[in-house]
């Protein structure tokens, strides 16, 4: 009988835990974010920049869902691994999240010989921020209006022509290299250590074109020194409308798809990914925030959890394939 009774209280025991342990996530979800205590979105840009500003907005009313506030930390370099490596150590307590492009996830992988991450390993997936196309930009020294003409221009002046990149096996080279082999030109290729340092080098005429991303590209086109002759997706951007893309141009295949989101470390609590995906769902619906995307050449919008682990996978497939097919050896 003794016996017996030991048994059942053990049961009991352990009935309990098992109850508590089911109660743990809920209430951890229910007590996040803790009072007072901020979450950290780390982007791997230097402040001013598109993604930056896309950041600070979406942080700004983050903050405001959630009741707590929300920093944006600059971590530049290395083509956002620094920030991406930094952001794979971090607790996984939902304090630290991170802004990323999809080269990030989907391109240095396949393009860089030492990665310090695992896409798929190291993060969890919460959501998409917003979709937006790398566009080519060109210098208004060069007398050409459309991709047609810079084509023949460049195969006039072979070897003559400089094009520039956000750094080498970063998205603006591999398209610049998938440019180069789709047409036949012989173009020199410059990195440069950020997009900002290769725009202003567009602007100033030291380099002749460029695949940007829309939101910079229509900030240099705007001094007068810049024209946008392409856009690198499948359809036409409403913030440039009247900028076709490259298969309207007879030039298909350059329509990668490109986008930024939202990442924490891996074996993040589902219960705190849910309420972190709920409430950007929520601030990337808003109005002000879709127009501030929109105005830069993007358009925001949140996707399940799900459904952004799976086009992360999907997008680092083409990319793969992208730079296979394009010859481009690791950095």
């Amino acid at each position: 009988m003794k016996q017996l009774h030991g048994t059942r209280r053990a049961f009991g025991l352990a009935v309990g835990a098992a109850a508590l342990v089911g109660l743990a996530p809920q209430a951890m979800a229910q007590d996040f974010p803790a009072r007072g205590k901020p979450i950290r979105i780390v982007v791997g840009f230097t402040a001013g920049g598109g993604t930056d500003a896309q950041a600070r907005i979406v942080a700004q009313k983050l903050g405001e869902v959630l009741g707590t506030s929300v920093i944006v930390d600059n971590r530049p370099g290395a083509s956002t691994m620094l920030a991406a490596s930094e952001v794979a150590r971090a607790p996984a307590d939902g304090y630290t999240l991170m802004y990323a492009p999809s080269s990030t996830m989907a391109q240095n992988p396949h393009t860089f010989a030492q990665v310090p991450y695992d896409p798929f390993k190291d993060f969890t997936a919460i959501s998409m921020g917003g979709r937006g196309p790398l566009v080519l930009s060109l210098s208004t020294s060069v007398p050409v209006n459309n991709v047609k003409e810079l084509v023949a221009y460049v195969k006039a002046h072979p070897g003559k022509v400089s094009y520039a990149s956000f750094g080498a096996g970063t998205s603006s080279h591999i398209y610049g290299e998938a440019f180069v082999k789709k047409t036949g030109i012989d173009a020199v290729h410059i990195p440069y250590k950020g997009g900002s340092d290769a725009a202003k080098d567009l602007i100033g005429g030291r380099v002749q074109y460029m695949f940007d991303s829309a939101s910079s590209a229509i900030i240099t086109a705007g001094t007068g020194k810049v024209k946008i002759l392409a856009v690198a997706a499948n359809a036409r951007i409403p913030a440039l409308a009247e900028v076709p893309t490259f298969a309207e141009q007879g030039y298909a295949g350059l329509d990668l798809p490109s986008w930024l989101g939202f990442y924490g470390p891996a074996r993040m609590p589902q219960a705190v990914v849910d309420k972190l995906n709920t409430a950007l769902t929520q601030v990337l619906a808003m109005p002000q925030v879709r127009e501030f995307y929109r105005n830069g050449g993007y358009e925001a919008g949140g996707t399940t959890p799900q459904e952004f682990a799976s086009i992360t996978r999907t997008t680092y497939d083409q990319w793969g394939a992208m730079v296979q097919q394009v010859g481009l050896a690791k950095q």
